[in-house]
């Protein structure tokens, strides 16, 4: 199978044309939603962002020390991207992903002292997505400013569970956040978030919903639940390594969860499935052979994985090879969406029509 940059990827994607601004309305909790003018459902988005995963730390990237087999099976059941980018520490890259633009358009400089602060007047995925009838959740670290209008509620997300800043000191029965008030969580924080995920999708499942999860694991402290970390010091790691691919796999078994619900309430062949991490390794371990790891300009701090499955749409094993970047996944998801593309700030990364038709890639 040849390879398709990702512009020939979105033209090969499914006999579907989705006119943007046109809606009817369908039935779903919280309010109507809107379909495209041929009377398509709108497809429904879970975007998942794990914090300081090195390209490296998954299984078909060549680690045979590690176990990562959900991961692995996006990739396996859709596109592969071998040469994605990002900035290389946690904000700038959510800001980018978030916007479409540069990190440094939106005011993010930095990760602390305000520094990481997005500004109000940015566009967000979410925005753009809640405008065209979809529910939006965020459930994780977020990183992009703690007060309104700088946190999620206010830059689009209906639902927010999870933290502002970008270190939290505790992952186990720790204090979160919902919707802007404490609550104390009980359990390990991945899987509570993934609680939260999996009953923002089952409130939403009559669609379209957009489920945006950044988890905060593996990024320290170094803190995961004793099966884990024993299954890897049994495999000789030292003691960092081993809780960091034990975070790893917890989060692999999270996912794995999402994907079981989304399948269990028949909603697995209308849900675009985005998985990528948000910089280089947080420690000197296995990265491909990449000089560099987080905060580093080097390729090993800034490339990353992202694989994308869309059952039906996305021929399974596609392989991409030409380089994209985070500031192109805002354009990429309002466009694979049928959603109209509001009034933004110039964007950076690829805007295409509003009107797209798509030819059928799967047969």
């Amino acid at each position: 199978m040849s390879t398709k940059s990702r512009r020939e990827f979105l033209k090969g994607m499914g006999s579907l044309t989705l006119a943007a601004g046109v809606s009817a309305v369908l039935p779903g909790c919280g309010g109507a939603r809107t379909a495209s003018a041929a009377g398509k459902k709108l497809p429904n988005v879970v975007l998942i962002m794990t914090d300081d995963q090195g390209w490296g730390d998954i299984r078909s990237h060549d680690n045979d020390k590690i176990n990562t087999p959900v991961m692995d099976s996006i990739a396996a059941d859709g596109a592969r991207f071998e040469r994605f980018f990002v900035s290389p520490v946690c904000a700038p890259t959510r800001a980018s992903l978030l916007t479409g633009r540069y990190h440094l358009r939106t005011g993010v400089h930095g990760v602390t002292r305000g520094r990481e602060n997005m500004r109000s007047e940015e566009v967000t995925i979410a925005e753009a997505l809640k405008g065209a009838g979809y529910a939006t959740g965020c459930f994780g670290k977020w990183h992009n400013g703690r007060h309104y209008p700088y946190h999620p509620n206010g830059q689009g997300f209906d639902e927010f569970v999870g933290f502002c800043a970008g270190h939290w000191n505790n992952y186990f029965d720790t204090t979160l956040e919902r919707n802007g008030r404490n609550y104390k969580s009980r359990g390990y924080i991945s899987d509570v978030l993934t609680d939260e995920a999996i009953g923002f999708i089952e409130k939403n499942r009559s669609g379209p919903f957009f489920c945006y999860v950044p988890y905060n694991a593996p990024h320290s402290p170094f803190q995961v639940p004793d099966k884990y970390f024993d299954k890897y010091k049994a495999r000789g790691l030292d003691d960092k390594l081993a809780c960091i691919y034990g975070m790893c796999e917890n989060l692999d078994d999270n996912i794995g969860r999402i994907l079981k619900r989304l399948d269990d309430l028949k909603l697995a062949d209308d849900t675009i499935v985005l998985f990528l991490t948000d910089n280089g390794p947080n420690s000197d371990r296995f990265n491909g052979n990449m000089k560099g790891r987080k905060g580093s300009i080097n390729e090993g701090g800034v490339r990353v994985p992202l694989f994308v499955r869309w059952p039906g749409r996305i021929k399974p094993g596609t392989n991409i090879t030409q380089i994209a970047a985070h500031i192109d996944l805002f354009a990429t998801i309002v466009e694979l969406c049928g959603a109209a593309m509001p009034k933004t700030l110039p964007h950076d990364g690829v805007r295409r029509r509003k009107t797209i038709t798509c030819r059928i890639y799967c047969s």
